[in-house]
């Protein structure tokens, strides 16, 4: 019971979260902000502090049905609604609607400063009547500099911002207050942060002339939280924040082969169905080996079988794309028309590698493909290290796998040593690797493939001639030689020889063939002539043996006539016999 009670009590005094809608900032602070207390936010000039205020407030009326409050001290109403119209945000209509009020209060220290001392009631008089007239849950003040900036009393600073913050907490309302980002302390005055619940860190950072706008939660009392900068996005769809560092590795994984366009190429893999679904592809090699050929074909497989691919690519447009793979059979355009194939082109030094990733992440979540290609992602290492580029593609390769997405990366290669570490690192990390190079003989230069690894399915490891024709992309057995594999004019020589060598062969038995006919005709003959001497001399057998035998039944039956004559005589009447000799 006692366990139970502390369970009960532990529940209760959970903290609430009030949640963003910001794309990723709910999942790094695990829910949201703290619902009923103020957050401080706070960067430097163009880090997006005013924006994630105001998405806060649209995404609170849109999503929510809470209302919100944006009291402004810098930018009038009618600046805001035309500055965040672009991002989709209309701020005119929900203020019509009674879900949002904005109220630009301009501060003149003389008007808030009675005798001698700091005093903020008459704008919590205003603030408590823009809160009613709405029943805002939700508030922003952008920005604190102008409430105390004028003020050097550190005593009446301090004191004031605690006021300022208590009373927003008494209010009930989830407030979000910006602040400027001060030489050594998070804001100018340096004490905004110590009595915030929550502290919210915003950066632009410019390296190698590529910025990158970066997140980090300072702190968050009463909860844990994300505590690593995370890039963020501003496009036209409002702030997106990537939490890439949750990498556990605990997805699920699919059965299912994919094919790769090349059939060849699938029955070198396993069973000849290709790659299992939602794997990680690699296929690296120098240039000019055909790694864009290989993806290509990966891509309109999967456009063939009604599944949507995204290709982002960092080298040729995507007109340049379809124009090459149609000179081998294959036609992108009509999977573009169909909306199966997306194009991203761009060269990476459009953003940083942060950024690229953030970018991807939204591309992703916008299309929704079952299919990824990125070509190539050596092009990635101008916009920083190897390191740097092993640890992008980690996480994105984490966030496709979680999510069942098959990706197909390609690397270019600079040299033909398969030690050379040229792939960006993660070769270990895919489960497959297809490798592409230049196989040189017979003064041609030609392309070889196989099959480096292929993580759960028995794989071919022999060596196969790539071709490019036509019809599409081709995989045909190597001859070997006695000074080695045979490609190319070598390989169709060797098949001519071999070609040659079988009619020879086939002549050379059909001429045996006839040879052995011919002696088995004259052997029949020979056996026909011995089977008519054997009948004949049988016959005469036969008939000398009926002879002997019909002679000596005449002989015997001579001889029983002969023995019952004598019988016959030897035994008649004596009268008869004596009358004979009276007649005489």
């Amino acid at each position: 019971m006692a366990n139970k009670s502390r369970a009960s009590v532990s529940r209760s005094r959970k903290l609430k979260k009030c949640q963003t809608g910001i794309v990723g900032l709910d999942e790094i602070t695990f829910g949201g902000l703290p619902k009923g207390r103020p957050t401080l936010v706070c960067g430097g000039p163009g880090s997006g502090k005013t924006l994630l205020g105001i998405e806060f407030i649209v995404n609170g009326a849109r999503k929510y049905d809470e209302p919100g409050v944006i009291m402004t001290f810098e930018e009038k109403g009618a600046e805001l609604e035309v500055n965040v119209a672009s991002l989709g945000f209309d701020l005119e209509r929900l203020q019509a609607d009674k879900k949002v009020k904005i109220d630009y209060v301009h501060v003149d220290k003389a008007e808030i400063e009675e005798t001698g001392e700091y005093d903020l009631s008459g704008l919590f008089v205003r603030l408590e009547h823009a809160i009613s007239s709405v029943k805002a849950k939700r508030v922003v003040l952008d920005t604190i500099e102008n409430l105390f900036g004028g003020l050097s009393n550190e005593g009446i600073l301090r004191s004031e911002i605690r006021r300022l913050f208590q009373w927003l907490k008494d209010k009930g309302v989830t407030t979000i207050i910006t602040g400027e980002r001060g030489t050594e302390t998070l804001t100018r005055q340096g004490l905004e942060e110590y009595v915030s619940d929550c502290v919210i860190l915003l950066e632009h950072r410019v390296k190698n002339q590529v910025s990158t706008r970066l997140l980090r939660v300072i702190k968050y009392r009463g909860t844990v939280h994300g505590t690593n900068e995370y890039p963020f996005l501003i496009d036209k769809e409002g702030i997106s924040v990537l939490p890439i560092t949750s990498l556990e590795l605990n997805y699920e994984v699919s059965s299912d082969k994919i094919s790769s366009g090349i059939p060849t190429l699938d029955e070198m893999l396993g069973e000849g169905d290709g790659f299992f679904r939602g794997s990680s592809i690699l296929v690296s090699g120098t240039a000019g080996t055909g790694k864009t050929s290989v993806a290509a074909s990966f891509a309109n497989a999967a456009c063939l079988r009604k599944e949507r691919v995204l290709f982002f690519a960092f080298e040729e447009s995507p007109q340049q794309i379809i124009r090459n793979m149609s000179s081998i059979g294959m036609n992108l355009q009509q999977h573009i028309d169909r909306k199966l194939l997306r194009f991203h082109s761009s060269r990476p030094t459009i953003h940083g590698l942060e950024m690229h990733l953030v970018d991807i992440y939204n591309k992703i979540t916008a299309f929704k493909p079952q299919v990824i290609i990125i070509d190539p992602i050596t092009n990635l290492v101008t916009i920083g290290s190897v390191s740097e580029v092993k640890s992008m593609l980690i996480r994105l390769i984490d966030h496709l796998q979680r999510n069942q997405i098959s990706v197909l990366f390609t690397a270019l290669n600079y040299s033909n040593s398969n030690s050379e570490q040229t792939d960006e690192g993660v070769s270990s990390l895919v489960d497959a690797w297809i490798s592409v190079r230049d196989l040189e003989s017979n003064g041609e230069r030609n392309r070889g493939l196989y099959i480096m690894k292929s993580r759960g399915m028995k794989h071919s490891n022999q060596v196969r001639e790539f071709i490019i024709t036509d019809q599409g992309l081709e995989l045909v057995d190597v001859y070997l030689g006695p000074n080695g594999v045979l490609i190319g004019s070598a390989r169709e020589e060797q098949q001519l020889q071999e070609a040659a060598g079988q009619e020879i062969k086939t002549f050379a038995g059909t001429r045996r063939e006839r040879e052995i006919q011919r002696k088995k005709t004259v052997l029949e003959a020979k056996i026909a002539s011995l089977n008519d001497e054997f009948e004949s001399v049988k016959d005469e057998l036969n008939r000398t043996f009926q002879e002997e035998e019909l002679r000596r039944k005449v002989l015997e039956q001579n001889r029983d006539q002969l023995t019952k004559n004598r019988y016959l005589n030897d035994n008649a009447p004596k009268s008869k016999k004596r009358n004979g000799k009276g007649n005489q």
